[in-house]
């Protein structure tokens, strides 16, 4: 059982926490003696999973451009080294290019050092195994071990360390991989005459301008923010933020480009700007990135997270697909996306609408770099029709008001209350007359609103890292999503542990 400092570490799949002080007192999570305990953890757990003795092990260990990168992976690999474990040192690396180090390096497991797209205070780990990524039991397991270590004892080094240049052997997959699928007269340059600019948000993605881009003849004068600097000064690298997307949607208009491309900072998620600053995110990213797949894969199915709208659902169908929706997290889309493959099913694509895209022909894993190829590939392919990416989902319609709001619980056992608010609004629409429920609905409680002034949905699930509950609303009718909120306020009136205050 976790005790509450080992417990805050957990992040579903991930471990997260505060890696340098800020200057509003927050103390340190990731301190040296936490690192080193999670290493010795993570490097016996592997030994035990793999049933290898740690001097058969190689781990390879790379990370994003935070300020505090450097500084936890030289604990890592020190750590490591003496427990017998060899380690390669690959430095600046997307969190993908680190899974595609295990077949490439023969490598028996890879940690990235990255907090994904949070602040520039924190920092943490993604583990990959032959087979992915750990799971969030996986996480528990390993800081439990870590938790457990009562006292360490200094020992030699005894493990090897080789620095790698991981990104070589990525850029080169991803280059291969537009190159042999764009039909051009210039094979050498298959993307000449395309103007596509990158905005990296000095997060690890820089690359794919020098290293894919150009090498394949595209003009990209106007990338931004492209060198590593995990202090992060002009956005946040994150495809959901609202300033870094307005800083890529700006950018594509003033350039002129074909394509903008955004990566988050260790480059798992992207969303990109088509031609006249016309932004695919959200469900326009997944309506893409399906009709992708499904040209590869006809009539199969899938997976995103719970909170997508029935006109995504639509799309999907038009495009020959069928839709399964499943709980948040990138790693529940992605494990279900494997379950169904493995009951016989076809699914190409596990997504989610934070940008987190995985396809079966890229091994499940959640690759922001991969996906822009593939939409590389397909703007290729649209632009020698004539048309542009922007055309190809044009026939995806939206709703005219959406918004998500995020309710804090003060309950001591804010998992109990939580549960007992969703079993009270799913009684609620049950009973109702303007209100159906989704008995689909795999996670949380989503309701359906058919009044005609306020028709819509709500989808209400506790968070995956907090004590709250999350609720996303959209509405097909102007000023409806007041009259939705004023409905679900009344509801749960009787509850006072939970923050009421965004419904008004």
């Amino acid at each position: 059982m976790l005790d509450q400092f080992w417990k805050n570490l957990k992040s579903g799949s991930d471990i997260r926490g505060i890696a340098v002080g800020g200057e509003d007192g927050s103390k340190i999570d990731l301190t040296n003696e936490v690192v080193e305990k999670i290493m010795f953890a993570f490097g016996n757990w592997i030994s035990e999973k793999t049933e290898l003795d740690a001097n058969s092990i190689t781990i390879a260990i790379g990370h994003d451009s935070r300020i505090s990168a450097s500084r936890i992976k030289n604990v890592c690999i020190n750590t490591l080294r003496t427990l017998g474990i060899n380690v390669y040192d690959c430095s600046l690396a997307s969190t993908p290019a680190m899974y595609m180090a295990i077949p490439s390096l023969k490598c028996s497991a890879s940690i990235a050092i990255t907090a994904s797209h949070h602040p520039y205070d924190r920092n943490g780990f993604k583990f990959f195994m032959s087979e992915g990524g750990v799971t969030g039991e996986d996480i528990e397991e390993i800081l439990e071990k870590a938790q457990n270590i009562e006292e360490q004892i200094p020992s030699p080094v005894k493990g090897n360390v080789r620095k790698i240049n991981m990104m070589e052997y990525y850029s080169e997959k991803i280059r291969s991989l537009i190159a042999e699928n764009i039909k051009s007269d210039n094979k050498n340059y298959p993307l000449n005459g395309m103007k596509i600019v990158v905005d990296a948000g000095n997060g690890a993605g820089g690359f794919f301008v020098d290293e894919i881009l150009k090498p394949l003849g595209a003009e990209t004068e106007g990338s931004q923010f492209l060198n590593p600097d995990g202090s992060f000064p002009n956005h946040v690298p994150n495809p959901e933020d609202p300033r870094a997307l307005e800083s890529i949607v700006n950018l594509t208009k003033e350039t002129g480009a074909d394509l903008g491309i955004i990566f988050d900072t260790d480059v798992d998620r992207v969303a990109v700007v088509g031609k006249g600053g016309t932004l695919i995110a959200d469900e326009k990213l997944i309506a893409l990135s399906s009709l992708i797949a499904l040209k590869s894969y006809p009539n199969s199915i899938i997976v995103t997270d719970s909170v997508t709208s029935d006109h995504l659902k639509r799309f999907i169908q038009q495009q020959g697909g069928t839709q399964f929706r499943y709980k948040r997290g990138y790693n529940n889309v992605i494990s279900m996306a494997k379950k169904i493959n493995g009951k016989g099913g076809n699914c190409p694509l596990a997504i989610e609408t934070s940008g987190h895209a995985a396809f079966k022909d890229n091994n499940f894993i959640d690759d922001g770099a991969y996906l822009a190829a593939r939409i590389i590939i397909e703007m290729a392919q649209s632009k020698m029709q004539g048309k542009t990416i922007n055309d190809l989902i044009k026939d995806l319609s939206s709703a005219k008001e959406k918004k998500t709001i995020r309710m804090s619980i003060t309950s001591e056992n804010p998992t109990e209350y939580a549960d007992k608010i969703l079993s009270h609004i799913k009684n609620y629409a049950n009973s109702n007359r303007n209100t159906e429920l989704d008995k689909e609905n795999i996670e949380g409680v989503r309701v359906d609103f058919t009044d005609r002034h306020s028709k819509g949905w709500i989808i209400i699930r506790k968070s995956l890292h907090d004590p709250e509950l999350v609720l996303h609303a959209e509405c097909e009718a102007s000023g409806g999503l007041k009259g939705i909120f004023k409905i679900i306020k009344s509801c749960i009136a009787k509850f006072d542990m939970i923050d009421k205050s965004k419904l008004a």
